[in-house]
């Protein structure tokens, strides 16, 4: 899974989300939901059907837009670079899910 974008920036985001303080119900859902786009990424990947696939990738979506709801409800307790990383895990997975036409 070396050269899976969304997932490698999935894992990126859980080793810096995961040292963020922020208060302890809002980082113990960053946590849980961070691990879960990661986890969810890596079982679509791992799928032989496309819409097998397409399910787990709109789990780890949906996990993703648990993170930015965090980060909504935490203001300014995180930091710009955080949010950045995960706007382009957002849109990496976004694209799993629409994938551009020829």
């Amino acid at each position: 899974m070396k050269t899976f974008r969304a997932y490698q920036l999935a894992c990126e985001f859980y080793r810096l989300a995961k040292g963020l303080k922020l208060p302890k119900p809002l980082g113990d859902q960053l946590r849980r939901a961070a691990a879960s786009s990661a986890l969810n990424l890596a079982e679509g990947y791992g799928r032989s059907t496309r819409l097998d696939q397409h399910r787990f990738f709109g789990m780890a979506l949906g996990s993703v837009r648990e993170c930015q709801a965090v980060f909504d409800l935490a203001d300014d307790d995180v930091p710009r670079q955080l949010r950045d990383l995960l706007d382009h895990l957002a849109a990496a997975t976004w694209r799993l899910l629409h994938p551009r036409r020829a």
